[in-house]
């Protein structure tokens, strides 16, 4: 709402009404009954409160079933501390002093060990002895079930009871404390501009919990929520963002989020699905920069728990399985993080099930022959039912195959750091990079 709207409204509801005009009268509004459904009328008055601040006071009739309801609010904003009162109640006269309780105060009597929790009763104007009337009528209003229901309970209510009413006699001398986290609750004193010895004024600084209670927050804490570029807080969320499905071009989303590997570094995973077609595709991508030094990870596979092992195969990582005299390309099957079994299943399928050279006029059964025996290699290697080594040579150095044995070194795998050839570097893009005395208006 703007302030212009804003100054209409208030100017509807509040005309000719003045604050410091003792002769107000009150806003009346035809409003709803929640009793019985028929329309009653609501009075707001705006009034101020003497060495206080001002506040609304909302009263309800309906003069269909005759509910009333009575309710204050405050005028102003929330404050900038909460405020705690205590009164030492020792005279009768204490039971006359002016009380304002908001929905959000707490009210206690230490020496009954009693507590009326916050926003458990509308906010209310009243005095000592009101508060004390109003506990008494709400713990009175189920006593007559109670005693059918539960009457060793009803017995220890009445008990209390017959003491709050002492207390509301002025029989006995008791504290009151009223806690207002929003500040804009008040006891008078009656001796202004005097100090009131009976009554002690604290104010304090709200909790993170008390402002989240009211609603409000803090300078601190938004600064505390806005988004980091932290990978530690991007590791812990998956981020989705539109995509259009590379087969049916129909919108679909893909997600990506960063993953630590343990021994090794932070990928990239990304997975698209489409809703329209059913195509699936997942890709991985390095998290970090391209490492000095190439890796070649060589495994000798000995036992079918080899199959079970974690890798990681960036887009740059060509696979070699010496005998059967085999290299797989770098760009071949893309960036995969999957296990040692599942890499050799997608190169079964890319070459024998996917391949277009099996199917059709273009295939020749000696060509055929071939891919079948060789998949039938494969099946082997991931039984292990046949000796073979698998080697991954990454000339970035972002490929991983799990080590069982971590932190220890495995005895089936060796790792080996090389210095990238000028061909390779070409293929990488890096010989026409160049990062020497760049600043960022260069970019």
């Amino acid at each position: 709402m703007s302030a212009i709207e804003e100054e209409e409204v208030r100017g509807g509801l509040f005309k000719d009404i003045n604050a410091e005009d003792e002769d107000q009268q009150p806003t009346v509004i035809e409003s709803l009954c929640m009793n019985c459904y028929e329309n009653g009328s609501t009075r707001l008055l705006l009034t101020k409160i003497p060495f206080f601040k001002e506040i609304i006071i909302s009263s309800f009739t309906c003069p269909h079933c005759n509910w009333t309801n009575t309710e204050i609010q405050s005028a102003g904003r929330i404050q900038e501390q909460g405020v705690l009162y205590t009164l030492q109640v020792k005279t009768k006269e204490d039971m006359n002093r002016e009380v304002v309780k908001s929905d959000g105060a707490s009210t206690r009597i230490p020496q009954l060990d009693f507590e009326i929790p916050a926003f458990t009763q509308k906010g209310s104007l009243s005095t000592i002895e009101g508060l004390l009337e109003r506990a008494v009528a709400g713990l009175e209003q189920d006593q007559p079930t109670r005693k059918v229901t539960d009457p060793a309970a009803a017995e220890k209510i009445e008990k209390f009871i017959e003491r709050l009413k002492k207390l509301k006699e002025g029989e006995e001398e008791f504290t009151l404390t009223i806690d207002d986290p929003s500040g804009n609750s008040f006891i008078e004193n009656p001796f202004v501009p005097q100090k009131d010895t009976a009554l002690t004024v604290t104010h304090y600084k709200r909790t993170p919990e008390q402002n989240a209670v009211l609603g409000i927050e803090t300078e601190e804490e938004v600064e505390d929520e806005k988004p980091s570029n932290d990978l530690d807080a991007m590791k812990n969320e998956v981020l989705v963002f539109n995509t259009n499905c590379p087969e049916c071009n129909a919108p679909a989303n893909t997600n990506m989020k960063l993953v630590q590997i343990p021994h090794f570094k932070e990928v990239i995973i990304m997975a698209t699905n489409c809703d329209s077609c059913g195509h699936r595709t997942n890709e991985v991508k390095s998290g970090g920069a391209t490492e000095e030094l190439g890796t070649r990870i060589t495994l000798h596979v000995t036992d079918p728990s080899d199959m079970s092992r974690d890798l990681l195969k960036s887009e740059t990582c060509s696979v070699l399985i010496p005998e059967l005299e085999f290299e797989f390309g770098m760009a071949a099957l893309g960036g995969k993080f999957t296990t040692l079994e599942g890499l050799l299943k997608d190169i079964k399928d890319l070459i024998v099930s996917k391949n277009p050279f099996m199917c059709g006029d273009s295939t020749t059964s000696d060509r055929a022959e071939k891919l079948e025996l060789f998949g039938q290699k494969i099946d082997k290697i991931i039984a292990a039912e046949m000796d073979v080594h698998i080697i991954l040579d990454d000339p970035a150095g972002n490929s991983y195959l799990q080590n069982v044995y971590a932190p220890d070194p495995d005895p089936e795998m060796k790792i080996e750091k090389y210095t990238r050839t000028f061909e390779q570097n070409e293929d990488l893009g890096l010989n026409d990079m160049k990062t020497e005395g760049l600043c960022y208006w260069d970019i």
